[in-house]
């Protein structure tokens, strides 16, 4: 049987299926927006080409053969089988429905993330959002993750990447710390004072600064070292020394003037740093769901540009 065939049996199939479950022609007809005489005509080719009786008519009912009820009990698996897989392919076309599973780490989930998939949830009400938090590798193809939020500035290979925003970390000190220890107007002048770095890794105590064709590697050292940004945020507000945290951590207690920001004119190179990126399979990027979300994402964070002083 070849495709066409295939179709048209199919055609009929539902057709019956509908005459039966109505009790007549004239019913199924009406449902269907058809005729009753174009509509016995489908169940009578159904009939032709399974070269067996479905259906005993007379001028009062229809009654199903034993051929009939065993084609109406498999038809109908086959018509919700039909109607399943079309409900699926709607999550590929049209509106954006369904659920997508992004991951990003903890820090940045909180402090970028949240709000703007708060705001997407609430423009898009037949998308659900699973959010990952974790701070490693999440590899998406693999464990079966449509969107990964990474800090990188090599995107891997295989992979479509969006750029979010860049991230830069910044070096930071409480206004009563810095009141009462000596002024830093030099990365050198940090190997004076307490500075709380993340001891991951033996390189995360060689703090390293450049400017123009100069450069500046010093060894921070202090009394504190933990691995979390926020905490480490917590320590410096609190008064601990000078600590290093990513800008988007830092920015509300800086707006607020819990914290100052140190040698700004000063590039502070680290590994923690680069550009935040969303990765995905570019065959994800076809269904709604996914394009509304990265749109959604890109556009929020987007940084604002820079217009000039009037």
């Amino acid at each position: 049987m070849g495709n066409d065939d295939f179709l048209k049996v199919m055609h009929e199939l539902v057709a019956f299926v509908r005459v039966a479950e109505a009790g007549s022609f004239s019913t199924a007809a009406r449902r269907q927006g058809q005729t009753p005489s174009a509509v016995s005509r489908q169940v009578a080719r159904l009939e032709r080409a399974m070269g067996v009786s479905l259906l005993q008519r007379s001028t009062r009912q229809l009654r199903l053969t034993d051929a009939g009820l065993e084609v109406l009990e498999r038809g109908r698996e086959m018509v919700a089988a039909a109607q399943a897989t079309l409900r699926v392919a709607e999550g590929h076309v049209g509106e954006p429905r369904g659920r997508v599973r992004i991951s990003a780490p903890k820090a940045f989930a909180r402090h970028v993330l949240h709000q703007p998939l708060l705001d997407f949830l609430q423009r898009h009400r037949q998308v659900d959002v699973q959010l990952l938090v974790a701070d490693r590798p999440v590899d998406p193809l693999r464990e079966g993750i449509d969107l990964v939020v990474r800090l990188t500035d090599d995107p891997p290979q295989g992979l479509v990447a969006r750029a979010l925003m860049p991230v830069r970390q910044w070096v930071v000190a409480s206004p009563g710390y810095l009141a009462a220890h000596e002024a830093i107007q030099r990365p050198e002048d940090l190997m004076a004072h307490s500075c709380l770095s993340l001891g991951e890794q033996a390189r995360d105590s060689r703090w390293r600064f450049s400017r123009a064709d100069e450069a500046v590697e010093v060894v921070a050292d202090g009394r504190y070292t933990v691995n979390h940004s926020e905490m480490r945020l917590a320590a410096v507000e609190a008064g601990l020394g000078v600590g290093c945290v990513p800008d988007f951590v830092a920015h509300e207690a800086l707006a607020a003037g819990r914290v100052v920001r140190l040698l700004p004119e000063w590039a502070f190179d680290t590994n923690y740093q680069g550009v935040a990126y969303l990765l995905f399979s570019a065959s994800c990027y076809t269904a709604p769901k996914m394009r509304a979300l990265i749109d959604h994402l890109v556009a929020a964070l987007r940084p604002a540009p820079v217009t000039a002083a009037g």
